[in-house]
């Protein structure tokens, strides 16, 4: 007699004749199975009926979109009302070479801004610190306000959101309030987010962006969400940030469990500093890494709006339903993308943008087909964006709100996530917190573990990826995507414009403008973003601002773990 499936993989098995007729015919097809998993090691059966579903067939088995736990979604009419806003992210050269970018992909249907900087300016420097050659290419050289009026030419930001890839301690958002400042826009109808205003998601896997200490990177958040709040108030200060811990190695469960611990933190932070949790958690935003792996995803961001829902209410205190719904913007995982066969990469950006628009999300961008190479092509921008217009337009996408909502495996797997999420962030509570929990290395060793599985189950062709370790092809060197470059000669005069500036101001202003922020630092009452928008309107520069709070408040030194 046959071996029966095994109950790990089947839990509730129906009784029926047909099913076990069913059961009897796959056993003996597939005599040998072995057993799957998904990529956060939770068991995959073949098949999944009524019995996987716990609460199938009860009174209320799912709440409706726009109603708590918020599984099927956080509004009411979802994208039946209002479709995900197209963020596409872009950055190259000048910023007049990404304000022509950024205008030609609105007119191709890009519907907000989103703002790569230059390499330079993630790690704390200007442009006269860095080699020219480095500049630009990977995104946009911004130094001052002047240059954030330029890429910004053209785009009412009181109209358009924002966001900002835009580390502690925030210049560019200080660098645009004052260009909107110029203008006469009116702070209070700014809207957007600081994209990159992370600190532990960087300390744990984005090394570059860490530029201020620990504890100083703590202290500068407080004081953005506590100033956005009062001057900007339709501005999102705290976006939370799985990306970076899922492309280093976490798997989706472990990547929402992380994101949503660094929450928790960041939440208990502001409400030790005084604030009420209705009054910053409505603008609290999370921002993720989509993967290939399609039903993980979804099951990922729905148990995680789930248990959002049940941590600001139960957790934190919350009674503003607004402060309960889980908003994040979705990235297509560039880590799935091969240099092998790049134009593969459409493909999967679209199973991945699937994902993430099935999941709910709020924006998407869609990685461009040649990122694995280089910044993104105008060419292969267009592609990204034409991509979510045609899943929007012509797949039909929007027509239903929660599409997969009842489905046995999507539910079932969503409430074997919720499951494992849950018992991560017990692990990291158990360990003080998240900020004791990277602190101490216990993150950093656990996503570690995670992508050394990962990079095995590829070598040895457990994990099959096309073009790399499966279905090779010998490629055609020239039909390889352009790699688009700054022009040296433009990016020189940029430099140029930017050394003559420099000449001009006055040397006792900057030093003033400095020594402000010195004072801001020492005053424990003190808002530090505060004194780097006042920088910002007195003249210094990205850099300067920087070494300042390096100085004052430490040098960002990222933990290793080996």
């Amino acid at each position: 007699m046959d071996k029966p499936i095994e109950p790990s993989i089947t839990t509730g098995l129906e009784s029926t004749p047909s099913y076990t007729a069913w059961e009897t015919e796959y056993r003996e097809s597939i005599p040998a199975e072995r057993p799957l998993e998904n990529v956060s090691g939770i068991p995959i059966k073949p098949l999944y009926t009524p019995c996987d579903w716990a609460r199938y067939g009860g009174d209320d088995p799912l709440s409706y979109p726009g109603q708590p736990d918020y599984t099927r979604g956080i509004y009411a009419t979802m994208y039946r009302g209002r479709t995900w806003t197209q963020r596409q992210l872009v950055g190259l050269g000048t910023p007049a070479d990404y304000n022509a970018r950024l205008l030609g992909l609105m007119e191709g249907g890009a519907t907000a801004v989103s703002l790569i900087p230059c390499n330079s300016v993630y790690r704390g420097y200007d442009m006269s610190s860095v080699d020219k050659e480095l500049l630009g290419t990977c995104g946009v050289v911004i130094n001052n306000v002047d240059h954030m009026q330029r890429s910004l030419q053209g785009v009412d930001v009181g109209e358009v959101s924002c966001a900002l890839n835009d580390p502690s301690p925030f210049t560019l958002l200080a660098f645009m309030l004052i260009a909107a400042e110029r203008r006469g826009t009116d702070w209070r109808s700014i809207t957007g987010t600081s994209n990159q205003s992370d600190y532990i998601s960087h300390f744990v896997a984005n090394h570059m962006f860490y530029r201020l200490s620990l504890p100083g990177s703590r202290r500068v958040l407080l004081d953005h969400i506590a100033y956005c709040k009062q001057y900007v108030p339709r501005w999102n200060p705290m976006s939370v940030v799985g990306q970076h811990m899922q492309q280093a190695g976490a798997t989706p469960a472990e990547a929402m469990a992380f994101t949503l611990c660094t929450a928790i933190q960041n939440a208990e932070d502001c409400i030790a500093r005084g604030m009420d949790p209705d009054d910053f958690l409505p603008r609290f935003t999370f921002f993720f890494d989509i993967s290939l792996s399609l039903f993980e995803e979804i099951a990922k961001f729905r148990a995680g709006r789930r248990i959002w829902s049940q941590i600001t209410r139960e957790r934190l205190g919350a009674k503003d339903p607004r402060s309960s719904r889980f908003k994040f913007h979705g990235q297509t995982s560039g880590v799935d993308l091969t240099r092998q066969q790049p134009l593969n990469n459409i493909a999967r950006v679209t199973v991945q943008a699937m994902a993430g628009i099935f999941g709910g999300l709020q924006s998407l961008h869609t990685d461009a087909y040649d990122e694995a190479l280089a910044c993104p092509s105008e060419f292969g921008a267009r592609i990204a964006v034409a991509t979510q217009n045609v899943l929007r337009e012509e797949a039909h996408l929007t027509d239903v709100i929660d599409p997969l909502g009842g489905s046995f495996y999507v539910e079932a797997l969503t409430d074997q996530m919720e499951e494992k999420i849950r018992s991560i962030i017990k692990m990291v509570d158990d360990a003080g917190g998240m900020y004791k929990a990277v602190e101490s290395g216990l993150i950093q060793r656990m996503i570690g573990a995670s992508a050394l599985r990962a990079q095995r189950r590829i070598e040895s062709g457990e994990q099959l990826v096309v073009g790399v370790n499966a279905f090779q092809t010998e490629e055609d060197a020239s039909a390889r995507p352009f790699i688009e470059r700054p022009d040296p000669a433009v990016m020189q005069g940029h430099l140029d414009d930017f050394a003559t500036w420099k000449k001009g101001r006055s040397v006792a202003e900057v030093d003033k403008a400095l020594d402000h922020i010195s004072r801001v630092v020492d005053n424990s009452s003190g808002n530090v973003f505060g004194a780097v928008v006042d920088g910002a309107r007195a003249g210094l520069t990205h850099e300067e601002i920087c070494t300042r709070l390096r100085r004052d408040l430490g040098f960002g030194q990222p933990l290793t773990v080996v």
